[in-house]
Formats: C-alpha cells, sequence, structure tokens
C-alpha cells in the first residue's frame, strides 16, 4: 500500500532527486486547488516558470468548481490539485488524463512513491502526506492537572477537568461543519470504531450499524464541549478559534500545524503552549480513528497536448526538491519531496502512519456517501432524529445516488 511507504522518515529521505533546472512552458496553465499554505507554496513554485501564463484559483470551495470547471472542451482549469477523494470524482467523470506518458518524458526526480497509480494508470502526482491528529495546549493540560489525552475517551475528561476548572469554556475543537467536514469527522471516528464503509466486496452501504451509532454517540458528547456554533466550524474557523486561545484540545490537519504559532495575530499563550501529539483511538481499539490521505496534482484530460504538457512541468517545478530549501516552506507540511527531512511539526502525521492508520477510501462510490453522510448527520447532532434514523437516511441518499450512477442495481 502507498502510505506504507511513508511509515518511516528515512524512506522519506531517500527519493532520488534531479538536477535543478529552468522551467520553461510553451502553453497556458489554470491551477485550481485548496487554500492552505502548503498548496499555496507549491503553487508559488510553479509560476515561477516562464514562457506562459500561469493562473491559479485556489480555495476552500476547491471541490465545488473543479469537476465544472474541468468538463469543459477546452477545460477552464488544466490541473487540479487533489487528495484520495477529491480525485475520484474527476477519474469517474473522466476529466483527468493518464500521465505515463508525461512522465516518461519529463518525470526524472519523481519517485516512485510520488506517482499514485489506479489500476496500470498514472493518474496523480502526490507531494505531501496528511492525518488528523491531535493538537493541544499543554499549559491549559498542566494547569488543570491532567494528561494528555490517547483516546477521545479521554479527551471528554480533559475537556470535563479544564471546563470545571473555569479554564477554558469550550475546550474541544472539532471541524463538524455541515457537509464535507462533519462527513470527515465520522469517518475517522466510524473507522476508529472499526467500522467498514461498505459490504465486502461490493458497493452496499454498511454505516448503519452498532460501529457507526457509537461513532454518532461520541460525536455528540464531544459537541457538548464544542462551541455552540460547531456545525458552521470548517478547519479554517477551528484552527481559527484554537489560535486565539479558545480551544485547549483538539484533532486537526498535520497540514495546519506549523500554522497554530506563526500566523498572525496568534495569541503568546498559544505559541508558548501548543504542542502536538499521534492521533487517538476510540472504544479500546487500536486503529486510530483517522485516516491517511496524499495531496497531489492531475492533468486536465480536455485541454490540448502543449497545455498538457506545460501544464506537467510546471506542476513538477512546483514541487521540485528547491522548495523545501526554505526551512519555512520545509515546516508546512509532511513533504513527498526529495531531501525532506521531517520536522517536529510533522511527528504527528507519521505517528498516525506509524500506527497503522487507515488511508481514507479511494473508491468510486465512496464520494456519493460522503455526500450523503455530509447532508445527513447534522440532524442527529441538533437532537431531531436518531444515530440509527440519521444512518438510515444516508443510506437510503447513498443507494439512491449509487443507483443513479450505476454503482448499485
Amino acid at each position: 500500500m502507498y502510505f506504507k511507504k511513508i511509515a518511516l522518515a528515512s524512506s522519506l529521505a531517500l527519493f532520488a532527486g534531479g538536477a535543478a533546472q529552468a522551467c520553461e512552458v510553451g502553453a497556458r496553465v489554470n491551477i485550481v486547488g485548496n487554500e492552505f499554505a502548503a498548496i499555496q507554496a507549491v503553487v508559488e513554485k510553479a509560476k515561477e516558470c516562464s514562457g506562459a501564463e500561469i493562473e491559479s484559483n485556489l480555495t476552500a470551495d476547491h471541490q465545488k468548481i473543479n469537476l465544472a470547471g474541468m468538463q469543459g472542451n477546452p477545460a477552464e482549469y488544466t490541473t487540479a490539485i487533489v487528495a484520495n477523494s477529491s480525485i475520484v470524482a474527476l477519474m469517474n467523470d473522466d476529466v483527468v488524463r493518464p500521465l505515463n506518458d508525461l512522465v516518461a518524458k519529463h518525470g526524472d526526480g519523481l519517485s516512485d512513491t510520488q506517482l499514485i497509480r489506479v489500476g496500470g494508470d498514472i493518474m496523480a502526482v502526490a507531494f505531501m502526506a496528511n492525518a488528523q491528529h491531535l493538537m493541544y495546549r499543554k499549559d491549559i493540560l498542566e494547569q488543570a492537572g491532567v494528561e494528555v489525552p490517547t483516546t477521545y475517551e479521554e479527551m471528554l475528561e480533559v475537556a470535563e477537568a479544564i471546563r470545571s476548572q473555569g479554564l477554558v469554556e469550550n475546550p474541544v475543537g472539532g471541524a463538524y461543519a455541515a457537509g464535507w467536514n462533519l462527513a470527515q469527522e465520522f469517518n475517522n471516528m466510524f473507522l476508529g470504531y472499526g467500522g467498514e464503509h461498505f459490504k465486502a466486496g461490493s458497493a452496499e452501504p454498511n454505516v448503519n450499524s452498532e460501529a457507526g451509532i457509537k461513532a454518532l454517540n461520541m460525536m455528540k458528547a464531544l459537541t457538548e464541549y464544542m462551541n455552540p456554533d460547531y456545525l458552521t466550524h470548517d478547519s479554517n474557523a477551528t484552527n481559527a478559534e484554537y489560535r486565539a486561545g479558545n480551544i485547549a484540545v483538539m484533532h486537526m490537519w498535520g497540514s495546519r500545524a506549523s500554522q497554530q504559532t506563526t500566523t498572525e495575530g496568534v495569541t503568546d499563550d498559544v505559541k508558548n503552549g501548543h504542542a502536538i501529539a499521534g492521533p487517538l483511538t476510540v472504544g479500546g481499539g487500536e486503529i486510530p480513528a483517522s485516516t491517511l490521505w496524499w495531496d497531489g496534482w492531475t492533468v486536465a484530460k480536455n485541454v490540448s497536448d502543449e497545455e498538457a504538457e506545460a501544464t506537467f512541468l510546471a506542476m513538477k517545478n512546483g514541487i521540485a526538491p528547491s522548495l523545501i530549501e526554505d526551512d519555512e516552506v520545509a515546516k508546512l507540511a509532511v513533504w513527498l519531496i526529495a531531501g525532506y527531512e521531517p520536522t517536529d511539526d510533522a511527528k504527528g502525521v507519521f505517528a498516525a502512519a506509524q500506527k497503522g492508520t487507515k488511508a481514507y477510501p479511494m473508491l468510486p462510490y465512496m464520494g456519493l456517501l460522503h455526500t450523503a453522510l455530509g447532508n445527513e448527520l447534522a440532524d442527529f447532532l441538533q437532537g431531531k432524529e436518531s444515530a440509527e434514523q440519521a444512518l438510515a437516511d444516508v443510506e437510503a441518499a447513498y443507494t439512491a445516488a449509487a443507483k443513479e450512477k450505476g454503482f448499485l442495481q
């Protein structure tokens, strides 16, 4: 499996690197992707190429616009920066091209570990690994007289101790915004309880189960210690709350770790008290309640061969080893780039890999289930229906969508 290759730091330091060369592109390049710091750094590096205009649209709403922006002929975007989950929708609609020929022609310096294969085709080039793991305020935990939690059950105990002592009113953070974020928090917890999203060997949903009910009940328990507006808080909002000193413990993306102490406006208390650890387990399980991810880039199918080649060259330049010669950039992610040496900020992601965290399911119908989860779970958290009913609603919504797409009869 791909993520077994990133379990040890030494494996990341052994990637073969190519000699630095000037980057010249001969056709337009237009990039769509998420807006966090690591991706911003890659895109700025890609824009150093000369010879043609290189544009970008980096936004938290990238998954709402990338497919539509690549369906036209010619496509508006020549590349989408994607992850395990978001590439599936693009492949389902056949808007990204296999990169075999471009890798053969221009892939010198790319490691085999970076090449994301689906069947016999290279469909993306990965440049970083990611996972959600514990971030916490060590100073607040010390004041409360509690140990760093290693399980979600312990997190609840820590949260109660912090609140009862008047240290932080809403000490738990979570990216529980209704939609994609809420679904992902469920996925993490569900896998931690040993859940399987689909019945073996099929596209039949399997979330209305004991593991699903337990996952929702734990999520509900955690929300009792969150900001009352948690259903509007995505990763950006949750991190802002943490940096403002309003959160003491949270599971958060490793790609955000370095920004917790470097973003403008962060308080000195947070800078001095910030700490990270590996992902939590739940329900006595050994598999962390998290998922492993890669982020990488694609090339659009509905563009000319000249634009495809220009895009490949620009994006390859974006992840050149020289990118991480800047110490501040090196801290932004667990880079799958030649010469990367893990920083302290990367230890949470490495802990996730070493503890056997499961990779997010890269299945053609997983996106449909993710969407159904994001649309249907808020009613349970708001007390409008039972866990069983919410999960039944999820399975019904997914089943209808999967039948429409031909994944189920």
